[in-house]
């Protein structure tokens, strides 16, 4: 009877691939889980990309090689992540030379998210059978359970989500079997982990794998497919609490996550367009600029602690510098009609710095505006679309998500007008969970999050410059 290494190099033969070595810790720590713990729970964390669910697929078809009496019941966070387990499962089972006895010659139950093999007691439950977190389990058994990327931003970017997501796993001892194995794997997406093995986590008393991408000497744990200049360029474009939590799998807290202005680049250069040969270029000095990207964060606030009404513009060139231009903050005279002075001044915004779209966000008070701006804009014959906008991500992730990789990177640039705003004080003073203002922010964030408008060079009729943009 090969052991689970022997099984996968099989595998692999077929396959063409070699065993990296993090992949045999892995298997050596699922085998002794299977067979040799007295307690069955366990919890493989592995840097994103690490294989470990095509490794724990290859577990699942072992499993059910020594025993295809085995039940076995896959948890994602959503039904199609969950089939994805099951259907590699199932792919291995009718491919791999020790296992295709047990693909069954009548499939009456071979499904994508749920099959059964060939096995000599007549069970109710399926061999393996794939499930979303939110689907009705009462009444399943299993005598296995991988539950495969259960914590992941939409099920844990709250309080109330994370609560909910324990309460649900907590079910989850009424499916196992006496003596079965329950095994978590994923990376951490919050400081309130689910996968915590402390003494008061919920994971407590699991035994624990965890391969980061980097080991102790800061030597990569995968140098074949991530040499450390690989490694590199993902802590650039990621940022690093993205890296710490999903390469390195530190549980990062939103709140040591500063948002730091002495990372940012000051300029007082102003745009400057121009046309040559026929071409329209766009410039801040010497530098070309790509692409520009504009938010609106409306609001009809009449007290100091309601957040403002505030728009951004966000600039970018061809070496994915970002540049944010101006900021402007909206207070409304008394006496005016907010809606309309608002709009007008959008207008003004945009008509100046030659933005050719702006994201309008339209939640809550927001939802008549667009209309109002888009009948302003026509009135002044401005060449600028509107883009309206339902914000549902959590705003605190969303602000930490847009400016951590460009402040990290060295990457954002900001005008110096933008010292006269309250946009840095709310940079120094931003924390999760906390009630001061970050309406700045968040028109910034919205800014550098949304796809920069890159039109083809059409002249409008009414068009007082030519299309800049490339």
């Amino acid at each position: 009877m090969p052991n689970l290494i022997e099984f996968i190099w099989i595998w692999n033969q077929i396959q063409k691939l070699s065993i990296p070595r993090h992949h045999v810790k892995m298997a050596r720590f699922l085998s002794d889980l299977w067979l040799k713990a007295e307690h069955k729970w366990g919890l493989l964390m592995a840097f994103r990309n690490s294989g470990k669910s095509t490794l724990v697929g290859l577990f699942c078809a072992w499993a059910l090689f020594i025993n295809p009496n085995v039940r076995i019941l896959v948890l994602s966070a959503d039904h199609g992540l969950a089939k994805k387990m099951v259907r590699n499962i199932k792919k291995i089972l009718e491919q791999h030379p020790l296992t295709r006895s047990l693909v069954p010659e009548k499939k009456d139950e071979w499904a994508s998210d749920r099959f059964t093999v060939c096995r000599t007691q007549n069970l109710r439950d399926p061999s393996v059978l794939g499930r979303g977190l939110l689907a009705n389990m009462t009444g399943c058994r299993a005598d296995i359970i991988i539950c495969d990327d259960v914590e992941v931003p939409k099920t844990s970017d709250t309080s109330l989500k994370r609560r909910d997501l324990r309460q649900k796993l907590s079910e989850l001892d009424y499916i196992l079997t006496p003596g079965g194995l329950m095994l978590y794997i994923g990376t951490p997406h919050t400081r309130q982990t689910i996968y915590d093995t402390t003494s008061e986590g919920f994971l407590r008393d699991f035994h624990i794998l965890k391969i980061p991408i980097l080991n102790t000497k800061g030597q990569s744990n995968w140098p074949e497919r991530f040499p450390l200049e690989q490694i590199q360029a993902i802590r650039v474009r990621s940022g690093p609490a993205k890296f710490l939590s999903q390469m390195m799998l530190e549980a990062t807290s939103l709140e040591k996550a500063r948002l730091n202005p002495d990372f940012i680049h000051f300029y007082t250069d102003e745009l400057e367009y121009s046309e040559c040969n026929g071409q329209a270029v766009l410039k801040l000095g010497k530098v070309a600029l790509r692409s520009v990207s504009c938010f609106w964060d409306p609001s009809f606030a009449s007290s100091e602690k309601q957040d403002n009404s505030v728009i951004a513009c966000v600039f970018s060139d061809e070496a994915g510098h970002y540049y944010v231009h101006r900021i402007l903050y909206l207070n409304v005279p008394q006496g005016c009609e907010s809606a309309t002075w608002q709009c007008q001044k959008v207008a003004d915004f945009v008509r100046q710095y030659f933005i050719p779209a702006v994201h309008l966000e339209t939640n809550g008070l927001g939802k008549f505006l667009p209309a109002v701006l888009r009948r302003i804009i026509n009135q002044n014959r401005i060449p600028c679309a509107v883009l309206e906008e339902i914000s549902k991500r959590n705003k605190a992730e969303r602000i930490l998500a847009a400016f951590d990789a460009p402040l990290a990177n060295g990457a954002l640039f900001m005008h110096e007008s933008v010292k006269k705003t309250p946009f840095l004080e709310q940079m120094r003073e931003w924390r999760e969970n906390t009630s001061v203002k970050d309406d700045g922010l968040d028109a910034v964030a919205g800014c550098l999050l949304n796809e920069p408008v890159r039109l083809s060079r059409y002249i409008r009729p009414y068009r007082e410059y030519k299309e800049w943009r490339f």
